[in-house]
């Protein structure tokens, strides 16, 4: 058996942006073998030019389309059957270097993040992160759904989905979920609202989740694939109490540190000092390998939010320099500050 599928789930009210944050990771794949599985009742959720032949299924026996996109990726609508779905990709999975499953707006992230557990799935794929897109315009304006009609009609159409969940209920199991929130439409609103909107946010949302500002689906997607976060194995750990953490600025544009040290580090410390600059500075994501003290293996530590794991992966080669790498990728990050921070431990 080959390494499991990582899969990015999608999530978010209709209209909310996630059809073209979609979009914008095919176009811009970087030369990763995507497959999508789009999950919007009556709707295609990716434009015609990407999915030519790509169409919701409307007999009723017909729950799932596998086609071929232009770019050589796979994408399946999907109404009612998932695990056959998955089963089908499971099968193609040397094809595939990552999964991502747009979410119907009416649909609960974490029940779908559950059937990740089951014995069929398991075993070849993994729910790497949970993305929610949330639209600025509608929280400014008080309705946390842009179109309120849009999604009556697509709940009233969908006899699957829980017509007694009430919207707020909804967008707080969105929130409580997510391992990034991606906001939306921050052009529609001046800088004084959007920044209302993120303190809103981010007091809804667990400890550590972090909010990035996103115009027209447009986002690094090294930022969106790789959490390595494992979710169906931690949803009792994703709290929804409110988070602390102090404002950020957000006027710079993302970008990433790239730091290669000739020190080692033990690991407590090096993680304690990693979680602390999270929480001083907006960093979304780190990874890397550590160089452990009398250590014959190479670390791996990976960290989102205030969740940071490590492991040794493989002996270090001869051929090779004992040092540590890391990667940070945040807004405004500067390297020397970092670095200085780190060559402190």
């Amino acid at each position: 058996m080959g390494a499991k599928i990582p899969v990015t789930v999608v999530t978010g009210f209709l209209g909310s942006g996630k059809t073209t944050l979609l979009r914008h990771l095919l176009q811009n794949n970087q030369g990763r073998r995507i497959a999508v599985i789009v999950n919007e009742f009556g709707e295609v959720g990716i434009d015609g030019e990407l999915l030519r032949s790509c169409q919701v299924c409307e007999e009723e026996d017909a729950t799932t389309n596998i086609v071929e996109l232009t770019n050589g990726c796979l994408c399946c609508t999907v109404q009612e059957e998932f695990l056959p779905t998955m089963q089908e990709l499971l099968k193609r999975s040397e094809q595939i270097d990552c999964l991502l499953i747009e979410t119907s707006g009416l649909a609960l992230p974490k029940p779908l993040v559950q059937a990740f557990r089951w014995p069929e799935i398991r075993t070849g794929a993994t729910v790497d992160g949970v993305i929610t897109v949330v639209d600025c315009e509608a929280v400014a304006a008080g309705t946390l759904v842009g179109d309120l009609d849009a999604l009556t009609a697509q709940r009233e159409a969908d006899p699957n989905l829980e017509h007694e969940t009430p919207i707020e209920e909804l967008f707080e199991d969105q929130l409580a979920c997510a391992d990034l929130v991606l906001l939306t439409k921050v052009d529609r609103v001046d800088a004084e609202t959007q920044t209302k909107v993120e303190e809103w946010l981010r007091q809804q949302l667990p400890i550590g989740v972090k909010v990035v500002p996103c115009r027209d689906g447009e986002i690094n997607p090294n930022l969106l694939l790789g959490f390595n976060a494992a979710v169906e194995d931690n949803l009792e750990a994703r709290p929804s109490h409110h988070d602390t953490e102090e404002e950020h600025e957000h006027d710079d544009e993302i970008n990433s540190v790239h730091l290669v040290l000739d020190q080692a580090f033990e690991p407590k410390a090096l993680t304690a000092t990693l979680k602390q600059l999270v929480q001083d500075q907006e960093i979304y994501r780190i990874k890397g390998f550590v160089d452990v003290p009398n250590k014959p293996m190479r670390m791996v530590v990976q960290g989102v939010g205030d969740r940071f794991e490590h492991f040794f992966d493989r002996p270090w080669q001869v051929s090779e320099p004992r040092q540590t790498r890391l990667v940070l990728i945040g807004r405004a990050l500067d390297q020397e500050q970092i670095q200085e921070v780190l060559c402190s431990i």
